[in-house]
């Protein structure tokens, strides 16, 4: 089930995008406790936002690839287990990220967090599987 180059770019741009800005955040939050220096705190805030509003396009193009990725895929019976792997990732995204804005409990809110921080690192190893195992199912 091929992409519109074009489609294809921005979904690959937002979620690079997330990636690189998570994985910034994660040292800069590290540095910010290590060294107390006001440039990781800034760093740290406008990460977040950068991160927040990378995760709101990429809602936005998730809502798209689904009446013309996900279901025409899974009708046609095409990578259905990296599919539903992608898909899994991303609905951990999105509810930890929800429960990371929303919800104000200092006990859940670190297991949140590395269940994000895992959720994410785990959708940027396997994007690429997926991209590979669907570009081998076409040949």
């Amino acid at each position: 089930m091929r992409l519109k180059p074009s489609f294809r770019f921005a979904i690959y741009a937002a979620f690079t995008v997330l990636f690189l800005t998570g994985a910034g955040w994660l040292v800069a939050d590290w540095q910010k406790d290590i060294s107390g220096d006001e440039f990781w705190q800034q760093s740290v805030a406008y990460l977040l936002m950068v991160h927040g509003a990378a995760a709101m396009v990429t809602l936005l193009l998730l809502g798209a690839l689904i009446p013309v990725h996900v279901m025409r895929a899974w009708r046609a019976r095409k990578n259905r287990v990296s599919g539903s792997a992608m898909a899994t990732f991303n609905a951990i995204l999105i509810v930890t990220a929800f429960g990371l804005y929303y919800l104000g409990s200092e006990t859940l809110r670190p297991w949140i967090s590395w269940i994000h921080i895992a959720a994410g690192l785990s959708l940027a190893l396997w994007l690429p599987l997926h991209v590979y195992l669907g570009k081998r199912e076409l040949r």
